[in-house]
């Protein structure tokens, strides 16, 4: 048992008026335990410990009451089936879920078309030091984000352990190289150019070190998700386990290098499948299109209708237009996306021998 006159402990200060009524608020009540009172004769200090907390109530203090959340599997077994109560001293206290479900907004169909800018104001640091272009502003009602990510500086990376809740999330390397190590994928992996991760949801990993002008696509629903620090996990595990289940998912690396092209929808066109199709179960695809050389003129073919819930088109390289989806075709080149709502009907026109664009199908 831990002695708490010994162990070196925060507390949090929680002023009260009368001692013996909040305490026996947070021990009947909230189900905390008593550690410390003092003076015996006429306490006017107590520490109390539970859920993961540790208070120090101290009568007559002017400190502010406070607001205390407390995260349990079932927050309506306190205060009465309510999941807020105040305590004596007027201390908020919240009961919040321990695992909170993903909440997966419903998708709010948009054409989106984002243009390549090099501006700085198009780029804003996010973790770990890392520039972030929002692909998607809106982000279709908070369904789907895509972000343009870049580390300008090669070398170490300063991440740590840690892991996303999300029902999907994907990395392409657009440009550079990326060494990430995953939660039992054996050694850390090197992702260069072409290649792609899929990140099943939970999988434990962490960014190690890039090449200078580091660029990749990153992918993920729902736009707003937690991150979560894996204090205790040590990677690599020492483990290959590529057939893991993390959430009915798998992780994918796949390697350009190894790739092979067939035919896509349109011809004129070919494509190489990134291997995410079969490890979500179908959830999602994602494939690299790219020119074959032979004629795709519009007039020769018929436009194809989009029936996913979202299909993202990112430009690798090279230009192409888009036709249908508004009244005059939408010219694309390097850097620059395209989202195409469900049920519209297009078709890509006027593509460079060079083009080479990123798709996403969820």
């Amino acid at each position: 048992m831990t002695d708490p006159s010994s162990s070196s402990t925060a507390r949090v200060v929680l002023p009260c008026d009368d001692l013996q009524e909040t305490l026996d608020f947070y021990i009947d009540v909230l189900g905390f335990r008593l550690d410390r009172i003092a003076p015996a004769d006429d306490p006017r200090s107590a520490w109390i410990s539970g859920h993961g907390l540790s208070i120090e109530l101290e009568r007559g203090s002017a400190d502010s009451p406070g607001h205390l959340k407390l995260a349990c599997d079932q927050p309506e077994q306190f205060g009465n089936g309510s999941r807020e109560v105040v305590a004596p001293g007027g201390t908020r206290i919240e009961f919040v879920e321990a695992k909170p479900p993903l909440v997966i907004p419903a998708v709010r169909r948009e054409l989106i078309v984002n243009r390549f800018h090099s501006e700085e104001s198009d780029w804003v640091v996010g973790r770990a030091g890392m520039r972030y272009r929002d692909l998607i502003p809106g982000r279709l009602g908070g369904h789907f984000i895509a972000s343009h990510i870049q580390i300008t500086e090669g070398g170490p990376v300063p991440d740590f352990v840690h892991f996303h809740d999300v029902r999907f999330q994907m990395i392409y390397c657009a440009k550079g190289w990326v060494r990430v190590v995953y939660e039992d994928q054996g050694e850390p992996i090197r992702l260069e150019a072409g290649d792609c991760f899929l990140q099943p949801p939970l999988i434990r990993h962490r960014v190690l070190e890039c090449s200078p002008g580091l660029e990749v696509i990153e992918l993920t629903c729902p736009a707003e998700h937690d991150t979560f620090v894996d204090h205790e996990l040590e990677l690599p595990t020492g483990k290959l386990e590529p057939d893991r289940d993390f959430a009915g998912q798998r992780f994918v690396y796949h390697e350009s290098k190894n790739a092979t092209w067939s035919g896509w929808r349109q011809s004129g066109f070919e494509s190489r499948e990134l291997g995410i199709a079969a490890a979500t179960a179908g959830l999602a695809t994602a494939r690299v299109v790219r020119s074959s050389g032979s004629s795709n003129a519009p007039t020769s073919q018929e436009p194809w209708e989009q029936s996913a819930e979202l299909l993202f088109l990112y430009v690798l390289g090279g230009t192409t237009s888009v036709e249908g989806v508004a009244d005059v075709p939408i010219a694309l080149s390097p850097g620059d996306s395209i989202v195409v709502p469900k049920e519209v009907k297009c078709l890509l026109t006027v593509s460079s021998s060079e083009l080479e664009l990123l798709e996403v199908t969820l």
